[in-house]
């Protein structure tokens, strides 16, 4: 598998699996993991929605449409995300995590949503707050945010009706209404 990655992979990991090949997926992995670690992402990737969901060449026929281009439809992905999370986020002080109900990808490498005036908050941090906490040991960090479209700082809130397809594949979203 993979140019024999598996030799390269955590031995606990591979040693608990049936399938040592699991332990390149993080649900499989991020409990082996015992350096301090740091999760941001958001629970709705516009990135991942739009080409790893259902690729257009693995559903040619657009069967999968409905939930790739309706955000409310989503709450399944949402939850085996989340689920995948739960070791993680129960069972480690030296693990933080910030994800947000925005629809975006890569919000670490822009000012405006890393720090910004009016970067997106969960629990009325920024995202540099959140990991300043975390780096810095000042407190526990797990910021969940609600389910969307509850989070109006969000800088890209996406009408229900409006399709992925104005995803330009870089770090800034049109605002879609």
């Amino acid at each position: 598998m993979l140019q024999g990655v598996v030799d390269n992979m955590d031995n606990n990991c591979t040693m608990s699996e049936c399938y040592p090949e699991l332990c390149i997926f993080p649900q499989y992995a991020l409990q082996y993991i015992r350096t301090p670690l740091f999760i941001l992402n958001t629970t709705y990737d516009v990135y991942q929605f739009h080409h790893i969901l259902v690729p257009t060449s693995a559903d040619p026929h657009g069967v999968w449409n409905h939930c790739k281009q309706n955000p409310l439809s989503s709450d399944l992905i949402v939850q085996v995300m989340l689920n995948a999370l739960r070791f993680f986020m129960e069972y480690s002080h030296r693990r933080g995590l910030f994800i947000n109900s925005c629809f975006a990808h890569c919000q670490s490498e822009s000012e405006e949503t890393w720090s910004g005036a009016d970067s997106p908050r969960v629990n009325n941090k920024t995202i540099a707050e959140a990991v300043g906490d975390w780096y810095f040991g000042r407190r526990a960090t797990k910021e969940i945010d609600c389910a969307y479209p509850c989070d109006n700082t969000c800088h890209n809130l996406i009408g229900l009706r409006s399709s992925f397809e104005h995803y330009n594949g870089t770090s800034r979203f049109e605002q879609l209404t």
